[in-house]
């Protein structure tokens, strides 16, 4: 029984995904405890309100328990599951009138700041490079720094961040370019470093 419950819990997305849709709870329940987190905390990124964040996460689980059998067969899950927190967000915010001057989250703001971890930085010069790289990432706007977080934080490939965002290939593909040429431009130094850096941050 024990080994059954291990090799449950080390099935990749897709298997229990597609055990979730049979019924199988435990499945249901191994991708709500694998991808909860990171789901509060890009929704955390759009409004300051961390209980209406759990809130709005525990009812695309809800959903997704209650109309399983709707479900499509072939999706990125991870990806799949942002794009169902953000348009939940976006729900809420036109629901509760939070944001008076905008009802749509494509005009609201990312507020998730970018922070290489400090255990990377390895003498005053490079603690200085890291410090200036997060204020020029902070500084994009909104879009652009969401696209890199979803590329670099979450690892969604371009056609998966298109979805998310729910724009076509090319879109994302511009804000990604956008973003990194933005960056290429004030950055002095070598490029080379801002790429190794986002290797092994966020």
């Amino acid at each position: 029984m024990k080994r059954q419950l291990l090799h449950t819990e080390t099935q990749d997305d897709s298997t229990l995904w597609s055990n979730l849709k049979k019924g199988d709870e435990k499945a249901f329940s191994i991708l709500f405890k694998r991808h909860y987190s990171h789901l509060v905390r890009y929704g955390n990124s759009f409004i300051p309100f961390p209980e209406k964040v759990q809130d709005c996460v525990q009812d695309v689980f809800t959903d997704i328990w209650i109309y399983r059998d709707k479900l499509s067969d072939k999706v990125v899950v991870k990806a799949y599951l942002l794009a169902c927190v953000r348009k939940r967000i976006t729900r809420s915010q036109e629901r509760d009138r939070i944001f008076r001057l905008s009802s749509s989250i494509d005009t609201a703001e990312f507020l998730f700041d970018f922070s290489i971890e400090h255990d990377l930085i390895s003498d005053e010069t490079t603690a200085s490079k890291v410090s200036h790289l997060n204020h020029l990432i902070n500084d994009l706007p909104s879009r652009q720094k969401e696209a890199l977080y979803l590329r670099y934080t979450q690892e969604l490939t371009v056609d998966q961040i298109a979805d998310t965002l729910d724009i076509n290939y090319q879109s994302a593909n511009n804000l990604l370019h956008r973003a990194l040429l933005s960056l290429r431009k004030d950055w002095k130094g070598n490029f080379f470093f801002i790429l190794v850096l986002f290797s092994f941050a966020f």
